[in-house]
């Protein structure tokens, strides 16, 4: 995966705020802040409505292109579209982020983003400009968790976000969220991403993700994630649960996937993924008991599930129970290295294997999840 540093991050969060705060006209004396806020009625751009908006209000943005970027500081903001096709934050292609929220209980909906650099929409608690910069090469500083705390509660629905540079909607440090009907296309390294987080009480569902590299990734974000009911299609890898030791929590673990449909993931029309990746279903790197369970895994020319290592991290204990497995190249494959050989997996249902001695029963104490 092409991964962005933490404190790459925060330098061009930074850099973009700066640069906005230096355009800016001397600012006015001080107004009371609104609880609704209409653009382009009330505000010409989506930063001047930022501005107004109280703790708490609503941003609606009626139809038109925004060739900006928002960046919400103020807490429990929603901004709400007022038509999904017609309100377009566009990143013109020299714009990082079309949405950056680093406030609790920030609420976007019903908009669509663009060509953005990096992210389309991204939810993150790390905001401090004081983390320390990197190398530009692949040397990467993760940050300490606890001089940043998450973000918590978030929601991003009714979104539509295509060709943004790397991610289309990306959950970063971030806690008890709603990512749910949202469509991402044309992101190189994944349509939507939910990383390095503990306790995440995160939902992903109903989102729609294809021709991008990767529809869906998961990079150390663990506990009580749940991935129900998408559809990760036309991409050349449909999801990745993967360990990390570029980010804070490894190894990422106990996610569960639940009732999605992965198929057709063989989209040569879409950004190339940076460690090859093609024809995969689910990619497992270092991801440990994961629970997988009652997906349509089809049609994936290389693979329905490949089982992978990250440097010395297994993928472990992880389940897979009441799965369709149809067309694949092989239902199941494990490509672990000898120094971090993959263990007390099982599966059913599946029925090609490379090995075949992948496909063990799982022991009925492992039960599959309730999900509604």
């Amino acid at each position: 995966m092409t991964r962005i540093a933490p404190s790459a991050l925060v330098v061009v969060w930074a850099a973009s705020a700066l640069f906005l705060a230096a355009c800016s006209p001397t600012e006015p004396e001080q107004t009371a802040l609104l609880s609704v806020v209409n653009v382009p009625e009330d505000a010409a751009s989506l930063q001047e409505a930022h501005a107004l908006v109280a703790p708490g209000g609503t941003i609606f943005v009626n139809p038109g292109v925004y060739e900006e970027q928002l960046e919400i500081t103020t807490p429990d903001v929603t901004v709400r579209g007022t038509d999904r096709n017609n309100v377009i934050i566009d990143g013109g292609g020299i714009r990082p982020f079309g949405i950056v929220a680093t406030a609790d209980g920030v609420r976007i909906e019903n908009l669509t983003v663009r060509n953005a650099t990096f992210y389309g929409v991204l939810v993150t608690g790390l905001s401090d400009a004081n983390v320390p910069s990197v190398d530009s090469g692949s040397a990467y500083e993760p940050f300490d968790p606890e001089e940043f705390p998450p973000l918590e509660r978030f929601s991003i629905q009714y979104v539509t976000a295509h060709n943004n540079g790397l991610y289309g909607i990306y959950a970063f440090n971030a806690q008890s969220g709603v990512i749910a009907h949202n469509y991402a296309s044309g992101s190189a390294d994944s349509g939507f991403y939910v990383g390095q987080c503990r306790e995440c009480n995160t939902v992903v569902t109903g989102n729609v993700a294809e021709r991008n590299a990767v529809g869906f990734e998961n990079a150390n974000a663990s506990d009580s994630l749940t991935v129900h009911a998408n559809r990760f299609v036309h991409n050349r890898v449909g999801l990745t649960l993967l360990s990390n030791y570029q980010e804070a929590f490894t190894p990422q673990r106990a996610s569960v996937i639940a009732g999605n449909v992965i198929a057709h993931n063989n989209e040569a029309d879409s950004p190339r993924q940076e460690t090859g990746g093609f024809g995969i279903g689910i990619g497992i790197a270092g991801g440990v008991e994961n629970v997988i369970h009652g997906n349509l895994i089809t049609d994936n020319v290389r693979a329905g599930v490949v089982l992978s290592h990250t440097e010395d991290l297994p993928a472990l204990g992880n389940t897979f129970t009441g799965n369709n497995f149809r067309d694949n190249g092989v239902d199941v494959a494990n490509t672990s290295a000898d120094r971090a050989p993959a263990m007390s997996n099982c599966f059913e249902n599946a029925v090609t294997a490379a090995p075949p001695a992948l496909l063990s029963s799982c022991s009925s104490e492992k039960a599959h999840p309730a999900v509604d």
